[in-house]
């Protein structure tokens, strides 16, 4: 790799670094092609992407950027997975690592906090962007579903009175 395309990797690593909402570091030795293009296809799926690069460009992109104290995670043969939502990267790698022996978690950075193993589970397990919406939602429409009720029962009320009225009337 000549000197351009290095710093070609640099500035790519450090768009990612920057723009992330979660950045995981994993290790991967031991894993297959196959196994490393499912993870990636996960990912895909969830707008996040993962990304092998060399620990020591990456520590020179980490440079400036809020995750910089992330680079003491990035030794031996490291993996970055990342997404800009700041749950997605964090969920599929949790779940692939139970599938997975060989794909162990070292850590990762949530802007400037820096994860250890238990941090990254812990954002796994939070809610994503989606169920968070769908959940605001939900506790949207709720009083105005039981509004809509309140409105409609005194009519049912009324038209329950005149039809016992009707019924007496005709006995």
């Amino acid at each position: 790799m000549d000197r351009a395309q290095k710093a070609q990797v640099v500035d790519e690593l450090g768009q990612v670094f920057a723009s992330s909402g979660v950045v995981v570091v994993a290790r991967y030795t031991g894993m297959t092609v196959a196994q490393m293009q499912s993870l990636r296809a996960q990912m895909r799926e969830v707008g996040g992407a993962v990304r092998v690069a060399k620990n020591t460009l990456a520590k020179i992109a980490l440079g400036g950027k809020p995750s910089e104290k992330m680079g003491s995670l990035l030794a031996g043969m490291t993996v970055l997975a990342y997404s800009e939502d700041p749950v997605a990267a964090a969920k599929v790698c949790e779940a692939y690592a139970k599938t997975n022996d060989k794909f162990v978690i070292l850590g990762g950075a949530m802007g400037t906090e820096v994860l250890d193993p238990a941090g990254v589970k812990a954002v796994a397990s939070m809610p994503s962007r989606e169920e968070l919406i769908a959940q605001i939602v939900s506790i949207i429409g709720a009083p105005a579903s039981s509004l809509a009720g309140a409105i409609g029962a005194p009519a049912a009320n009324i038209a329950g009175i005149l039809k016992t009225l009707e019924e007496r009337e005709a006995a």
